[in-house]
């Protein structure tokens, strides 16, 4: 009996020992990220199932606030990666040389406008994010509110206090709009216009989503946000139309990247490989309308099969180069009406 329990203590061990020695062994990658909270969950797991020897550390914010933490530490770099951010900020970081320069396995099946052009990259995108108005029909039948079809309507005086918008230096839904409204009208006249609309936002919020939750709730009846946010309020019941105006769509391109300072090389090019294959970008697919991959590109419920007609010729590198400029600008003549940072 003895020598039973001997036995039985010593497998308990020696599986405990093993199990400990496995943890020990994994790699934990630190990856900085703006994809949505209700995102990474998915795609952590996923990853991770097939690479039980890496496990993913995130830190996640909108994608202003973290292209801003980045820059800080360009000096003394904290991230291992990068896994959802603009491609317009890491453009930003790849100007300070701070990116590692890779070609991920079937890097020739990603669309060439969804990646650094370079045989080695120092981004590669995973799906597009564009903008959209979700506009609350309820409080617009109480307030006897029009529903807008373009960017000019919303600057119309019926509108004036109605609309919120997420703030362009926290938000990349943010700044994408005001990039490509400058883009699209010319410097001056739309600068005029953002003068206009501003009569008219109640507040500008720090995120890309919360304009368009705002606009579910009734909190304010029109709501600047982006695609998925718009196709998943809608989809949660809330009482919104989705519009997505005829002049022409702001869009950027969620990528990933490898810092050069990661001790971890080879655990960051499993996920950059990883980002792009056909099993990711089903995930992204049920997120976004418009794929890395375009053969796996499905259909969102609320966002028109055509989406991409509408999306206006985006200069990125324009859009990364003055970047600083805009936003100087913006907070110059705006800033007085953003929400409080937390």
């Amino acid at each position: 009996m003895r020598q039973t329990f001997v036995k039985l203590a010593l497998l308990s061990l020696t599986a405990l020992m093993a199990g400990q020695a496995f943890a020990q062994a994994k790699t934990e990658l630190l990856v900085y990220s703006a994809l949505e909270a209700d995102q990474i969950k998915a795609y952590k797991a996923a990853f991770e199932a097939d690479n039980p020897s890496i496990e993913l550390k995130f830190v996640r914010e909108s994608t202003g606030i973290i292209t801003a933490r980045l820059l800080a530490e360009r000096a003394n770099p904290q991230a291992d990666m990068v896994w959802g951010l603009a491609a317009t900020s890491l453009m930003l970081l790849d100007k300070d040389g701070l990116l590692q320069p890779y070609a991920p396995k079937g890097l020739e099946q990603v669309r060439a406008t969804m990646r650094d052009p370079r045989v080695q990259p120092t981004w590669v995108g995973m799906d597009l994010w564009s903008s959209a108005v979700c506009f609350n029909t309820v409080e617009a039948e109480k307030r006897h509110l029009p529903k807008p079809a373009s960017w000019a309507d919303l600057t119309l005086p019926v509108y004036k206090g109605t609309v919120t918008m997420p703030h362009p230096a926290s938000s990349g839904t943010g700044f994408l709009m005001v990039s490509a409204w400058l883009q699209t009208m010319g410097e001056a006249k739309g600068w005029a216009y953002m003068d206009a609309l501003h009569q008219n936002v109640g507040v500008y919020t720090h995120s890309g989503s919360k304009p368009c939750r705002q606009a579910g709730a009734g909190e304010f009846p029109v709501g600047l946000s982006f695609d998925y946010r718009a196709n998943k309020t809608k989809k949660d019941g809330a009482p919104i139309d989705i519009i997505f105006p005829k002049e022409g769509l702001g869009w950027d391109v969620e990528a990933t990247a490898i810092f050069k300072s990661s001790k971890k090389q080879e655990a960051a090019r499993a996920l950059a490989d990883w980002a792009v294959t056909k099993k990711a970008n089903e995930l992204y697919a049920g997120n976004f309308a418009v794929l890395a991959l375009p053969q796996v590109q499905e259909r969102l419920e609320f966002v028109p099969s055509d989406i991409e007609k509408l999306l206006i010729k985006n200069d990125f590198a324009w859009a990364a180069a003055n970047r600083d400029r805009i936003l100087t600008e913006w907070a110059k003549r705006y800033e007085g009406k953003a929400e409080p940072k937390k």
